[in-house]
């Protein structure tokens, strides 16, 4: 295959994971985070990766957003052989086809959470300058917070700024959204929110795979994959119903 190959069709998975391993130098020896991993996620799913700390969860996402490379295997993304792209085009892909949301919000500082939702779209050149920044309102009203939008993020809380960087996450309409450990910085409140909030993205088309040790979330996702040791344990549709956590 070559990194030109077609977006998938409807039969076909947005995220395709093929027996990837991932094995990383430690002194003298190495260490195997990922130990054969291989899953699916169609377009319109939303998937929790579940698991105790230090058993693979976030490198698994690292994976599929192009963020590392696997040692073996292949990773295929809306289309695209993610393992085989260069620097260059995985940042241009990712700008196009995945949204990432990280745990401690990384925003940029010195620019407002208005500037700050617009900076995909000027990385990616899409839309005009007045687009950008109507897009960017119309987000960060979506979130709840088009009357902070001019505010730098540390004149906000956690769970604004959180909120801020879903909106920019948005930023260019990807098919793809990640989030590692969205919540974990949030009170429990605030978690439930940005959950609601997910959850309505999902239902408005929008595909989510989602890293979290919040088991009350979690039994929330129609799907769980469970990672125990760099491998599945459990892969299940469960939508809450009978899932009890690792």
């Amino acid at each position: 295959m070559s990194n030109s190959i077609n977006k998938p069709n409807g039969n076909d998975p947005l995220v395709r994971v093929k027996e990837v391993v991932k094995t990383f130098p430690v002194g003298n020896g190495e260490i195997t985070v990922l130990k054969g991993i291989s899953f699916d996620v169609h377009a319109g799913e939303f998937v929790s990766i579940v698991g105790p700390s230090g058993n693979g969860k976030s490198t698994l996402l690292n994976m599929i957003t192009g963020i590392d490379r696997p040692t073996r295997g292949e990773v295929l993304v809306t289309g695209r052989e993610v393992h085989r792209m260069s620097e260059n085009q995985l940042a241009a892909w990712r700008g196009q086809h995945v949204g990432i949301i990280f745990q401690f919000f990384q925003m940029l500082p010195a620019l407002s959470l208005m500037q700050n939702v617009m900076l995909p779209m000027d990385f990616a050149r899409k839309y005009s300058p007045r687009e950008r920044r109507e897009r960017a309102m119309h987000l960060l009203e979506t979130v709840g917070l088009a009357d902070q939008a001019d505010k730098l993020p540390g004149m906000v809380s956690g769970g604004q700024q959180q909120r801020a960087a879903i909106a920019r996450a948005l930023a260019n309409d990807p098919e793809l959204i990640v989030a590692d450990e969205p919540t974990g910085n949030l009170d429990t409140r605030t978690a439930q929110d940005i959950f609601d909030l997910f959850t309505r993205l999902v239902e408005s088309g929008k595909t989510m795979v989602m890293v979290t040790h919040d088991k009350e979330l979690a039994r929330r996702v129609p799907r769980v994959v469970e990672i125990i040791d760099g491998r599945i344990t459990r892969d299940e549709f469960v939508g809450g119903a009978n899932w009890t956590g690792y």
